[in-house]
């Protein structure tokens, strides 16, 4: 049942996307072009290869497809996708635009030429005066069977009524051409301008938050504890051992106590990425680095990333807790586990530990807060989200998450989200900035 339902779903939102792109073809191709020419050519060839590199580029990594051909197709087909969202917007807008406006640039109705004839019982002479100054109509045909002297005189100063015609459509075509061209130029002017500054906020690098935190039962020694937390770097066919350089020295640079890679970190194989991931060796924190599994490293291979992290110098923590000196540290899997028989166990993680101490929990979903409330935790750091992404993606983020930027309370846990480092799909951030946090503990009896 599961199966028909996913496969319903994914057959409505293809035939949407078709209707999207039948209709940006329209505004932006068919309405801004002449038929047969390049650019119509061009613009359908277009609008078949862009929507096919995009469903490449989102299936190519889980359909096993060797991964320079993943690279290949990645950069077209997601950055389509960022781009059509735009675009599809910005033509919404424009679509308000070009209605009024062609309102204002199209003759009324009125100037079509309507005959007016004289009532019988007039006089010949209002007739003939009816007749000098009522409008010919172009379409009409002179009647055979009417005696040659009511033929109306031809005007041989007058147009024929085929090239009135031809002249006015033509007018109205070139009106109608502008405003599409006028319209669809500007909305793919902003949109190209909003993709492009939003691939150049994940390209520099994520910039560094802070923020503090108060903990009630925390010790006055470890006040101003600080743990950097990194999620959502998504290593893929985009983003690879540069990103992973810019994060690690954004990272090195807020010189933590603690690092916290709060899952989400690769998108693929550790034979396709462990060259990208290599700079993390390079992280340094006094108390070390942790790392717990996100979603997509079930998607990725779990079992082989968590043992290729131990060996780049991070630990671990699969549904297990490390002592501190002046808190608990736990972590637990993502709930995509489950699926493999290892799913986050909070039991194992928290169950048998001194409440009185400080409980920081790692967990890549914000939605196992309310395991963490049950638990004791006083602070659950989280990504996943990263913050809708792509504007207006924060939106639906909020249906499938308590909190999906930032700090908020649940009873006496506190749960910060982050929007993470990287970007997945497009490599592109509208709205939501990509950050490493560093989260400082603050002590009430500081």
């Amino acid at each position: 049942m599961t199966v028909i339902v996913v496969a319903l779903v994914a057959l409505a939102v293809l035939g949407l996307l078709a209707l999207v792109h039948r209709w940006l073809w329209v505004r932006l191709v068919r309405d801004t072009t002449r038929s047969g020419g390049v650019a119509r050519r061009t613009g359908t060839a277009l609008a078949f290869a862009l929507p096919l590199a995009a469903v490449a580029a989102l299936v190519a990594g889980r359909a096993g497809v060797p991964f320079p051909l993943q690279q290949a197709v990645a950069w077209p087909g997601f950055m389509w996708l960022a781009a059509l969202l735009y675009l599809s917007l910005a033509m919404l807008v424009g679509e308000v635009v070009r209605a009024v406006w062609l309102r204002r640039v199209t003759p009324p109705a009125a100037r079509v030429p309507v005959p007016v004839s004289a009532p019988a019982s007039a006089p010949a002479s209002a007739q003939a005066s009816a007749s000098a100054s009522a409008p010919v109509d172009p379409a009409a045909e002179p009647d055979p069977s009417a005696p040659a002297d009511r033929a109306p005189a031809a005007d041989p100063a007058a147009e024929p009524a085929p090239a009135r015609e031809s002249a006015f459509d033509a007018a109205v075509l070139t009106r109608r051409r502008f405003v599409a061209r006028t319209v669809g130029g500007a909305a793919a002017a902003a949109a190209l301008a909003t993709v492009g500054y939003g691939t150049y906020g994940v390209l520099r690098g994520p910039r560094v938050k802070r923020v503090r935190v108060p903990l009630a039962k925390l010790p006055r020694a470890a006040h101003g504890f600080r743990i950097a937390v990194v999620s959502d770097v998504h290593l893929g066919p985009i983003l690879g051992a540069a990103h992973t350089r810019r994060v690690v020295d954004a990272v090195n640079g807020t010189q933590p106590d603690l690092i916290a890679v709060v899952g989400d970190l690769v998108d693929g194989s550790v034979p396709d990425l462990g060259r990208a991931a290599e700079p993390l060796r390079g992280l340094r924190a006094r108390h070390g680095s942790f790392f717990v599994t996100g979603n997509h490293e079930y998607f990725s291979g779990a079992e082989q990333w968590v043992d290729h992290v131990r060996e780049l110098g991070m630990q671990p923590l699969e549904n297990a807790r490390r002592a501190l000196p002046h808190f608990d540290l736990a972590g637990v899997n993502d709930v995509a586990g489950e699926s493999e028989g290892h799913g986050p166990d909070f039991r194992a993680a928290l169950g048998d530990r001194d409440r009185s101490r400080t409980a920081v929990l790692l967990a890549h979903q914000p939605i196992v807060i309310h395991d963490a409330v049950r638990h004791g935790v006083d602070l659950q750091l989280s990504g996943h989200t990263h913050g809708g992404q792509l504007w207006p993606g924060n939106y639906l983020a909020e249906l499938a998450n308590p909190t999906v930027a930032g700090l908020e309370r649940y009873g006496d846990t506190q749960l910060y989200v982050s929007r993470g480092a990287g970007a997945w799909g497009p490599p592109v951030r509208v709205g939501a900035p990509s950050d490493i946090t560093v989260v400082e503990l603050a002590s009430y009896q500081a």
